[in-house]
């Protein structure tokens, strides 16, 4: 536990309040109640591996931040404390300081606002952690993270709404505020509250108003909705601040006050509206999850169309089926998903913990999504075994071994519903409130969209050839094929019109990363969009006039061209576009314009600035 000084000032002391039943949200504020008991009151917790139960008489209740932003003067002591006491690099930083401000001379006003993880009542880390590196303590209310069991995929650092998780991309894993568990055990509040020289952050049992305070709010200008996690951080803020204030960050956000008087994120056109290409911005650190995402649906599209296809009669699919090259198609489905699954172990941090993916089964997303593509891959594999004794080419190698049909159609049924499986939660791992670009059903019509078009490309790249080499039915595979292209590509053309007609009024984050799309990467998203217009004309001529001849041979060409710059800038756009519910940066610390400029002219090199490389 940590060592009291002998001459400590009694202001880093916890108060011993009169605490109350119940917070803001109605939640029991004692932990051990609100559990129903099942957890043991005076557990040792074994800080720093050390036994021992501590002081604190309301060990077992929910304790919270209070911030009086009234107070706050912006320098900094609390992250340094921090920092220092957790013994932080320069790039990492469990509490920062940011600003809003507005108004004009002389009337202006700024606001300083300092952040850490808010130990929520509901913390989406914990249920979207796929490694269960996190557990919500009734001691305290801490939410603590392991470092040493997380595997750096950053998912937590996804869904949180106020950026608490810290992805290392040095370490490669996450680490966060720790409530200084270790500090409280011996009645000190945390580090940042004995360090702030403005008396603007307090901390004690929730709901309980520091001294000379007289307002517990749960939303300042700049707070995300805190009703995605019920955090357990207070506010005080009694000077006025004007209807629209602006943050100081590169970040074109900008917060307009509605008729309740709440705050709400709105497009700051600071970036101007020159349209642009952006190529080399579409790269990121999501490139392994660009091609995993679509490995993964290319995979789960074709098998379900040549499988499906046949079983329900349709004629050009039949004789696939029959032929020798259904099994190096089946092959590839499994070879495909096999490929996007190593892509992304590759985005871990530590791939070597990628066997901690399905830690976390009953609330995590990704661990479903995960297992759902496993499995998906393990069916598909055994179902090729099952169809490589019909080959023909496996029968002149090792002889007759008999036929099982049967048994084929049994593995692949399984592997159908994983693959739907698996489909469905990698579209729920990105319905996260925190990230409003993505929190839409688009999502799902992308995905699927996805899955028809590279599905149906796949399978007419065996098909078409193979059926027209053996004088089969090569027209009706390249209409069934063309057809599943076109619906994959109208359904993805709807969703996208539908989104961007709902971001561009969203007056959220969402509506924020519509602006950079139509901007930034303007010319790149009227690219992509011509490109999937195109590809539903190209793909409807193949199936209205699906004879092979010279001129359907350039049109497929050109549609495989068209549909690979498609899914590629289009998937790109998708990870670099979305703005997260991000609290406001500071002018330095944080600045994503700082960090582009840090490493355009060299500054990134020298460890103090605290800038990284963002690969991991």
């Amino acid at each position: 536990m940590w060592k009291v000084r002998d001459d400590e000032p009694q202001y880093a002391f916890l108060k011993e309040p009169e605490a109350r039943e119940v917070n803001f949200y109605q939640a029991p504020i004692d932990l051990i109640a609100r559990s129903g008991g099942a957890v043991p009151a005076g557990r040792e917790m074994f800080i720093n591996e050390e036994p021992g139960v501590g002081e604190n008489p309301h060990r077992n209740k929910q304790h919270a931040f209070h911030f009086t932003a009234d107070n706050c003067i912006g320098c900094h002591a609390c992250e340094a404390a921090c920092s220092e006491k957790n013994d932080n690099p320069a790039h990492i930083s469990f509490r920062s300081v940011g600003y809003v401000e507005g108004g004009t001379y002389p009337d202006f006003k700024r606001m300083n606002i300092s952040m850490a993880c808010n130990h929520c009542d509901d913390p989406v880390c914990l249920k979207g952690c796929p490694t269960r590196a996190y557990t919500k303590h009734v001691e305290y209310g801490a939410v603590l993270q392991d470092p040493e069991t997380c595997f750096g995929c950053g998912y937590c650092t996804w869904v949180c709404p106020y950026n608490a998780p810290q992805l290392d991309p040095i370490k490669g894993q996450v680490s966060k505020c720790n409530m200084c568990v270790d500090r409280l055990e011996v009645n000190l509040k945390p580090a940042c509250v004995s360090a702030c020289l403005g008396n603007a952050l307090n901390f004690g049992v929730v709901e309980d108003l520091p001294e000379n305070r007289e307002q517990a709010k749960v939303s300042i200008p700049g707070f995300p909705d805190p009703e995605i996690t019920h955090p357990n951080i207070r506010f005080q803020q009694t000077k006025k601040m004007p209807d629209e204030v602006t943050r100081t960050d590169g970040m074109p956000v900008k917060y307009h006050k509605g008729e309740d008087g709440q705050y709400r994120p709105v497009v700051d056109q600071k970036k101007g509206v020159e349209k642009k290409w952006s190529f080399a911005k579409l790269s990121s650190r999501e490139n392994p999850l660009v091609l995993f995402t679509l490995l993964g649906q290319t995979a789960v599209g074709a098998f379900f169309l040549a499988f499906l296809g046949a079983q329900f009669g349709v004629e050009a699919l039949v004789s696939l089926r029959d032929s020798v090259m259904y099994l190096p198609l089946v092959g590839i489905c499994a070879g495909a998903a096999a490929l996007g699954m190593l892509m992304s172990a590759t985005h871990l941090g530590k791939p070597l913990r990628a066997y901690r993916g399905f830690n976390n089964l009953r609330h995590s997303p990704v661990c479903r999504e995960g297992l759902g593509m496993v499995i998906f891959m393990a069916f598909v594999g055994l179902h090729l075994l099952a169809v490589a004794p019909e080959n023909a080419v496996v029968q002149s190698l090792v002889g007759d071994l008999g036929a099982y049909p049967k048994l084929a159609a049994g593995l692949a049924y399984p592997a159908l519903l994983a693959g739907a499986v698996g489909l469905y939660y990698m579209y729920r791992c990105y319905r996260i409130p925190a990230r409003p670009f993505w929190d839409h059903w688009q999502t799902a019509s992308s995905f699927v969209g996805s899955a028809l078009t590279l599905g149906g490309l796949l399978v007419g790249l065996v098909a078409v050839p193979t059926l027209a080499y053996l004088n089969a039915d090569s027209a009706g595979a390249l209409r069934y094929c063309a057809g599943a292209i076109v619906a994959g590509c109208v359904l993805e053309s709807f969703g996208l019109w539908r989104h961007a007609a709902a971001m561009n009024v969203a007056n959220n984050e969402g509506s924020v990363s519509h602006y950079i799309q139509s901007t930034l990467f303007g010319k790149s998203y009227w690219l992509r969009n011509s490109l999937l217009g195109l590809n539903v004309v190209l793909a409807l001529a193949l199936a209205i006039n699906p004879e092979l001849h010279a001129l359907n041979l350039g049109i497929a060409a050109a549609l495989l061209v068209s549909t690979a710059a498609v899914v590629l800038i289009g998937r790109a756009l998708f990870y670099v576009l979305v703005v997260p519910t991000t609290m406001p940066g500071a002018f330095f610390w944080k600045n994503k314009d700082f960090e582009e400029h840090a490493r355009e002219i060299g500054l990134a090199n020298m460890p103090q600035v605290g800038v990284v490389a963002h690969v991991h």
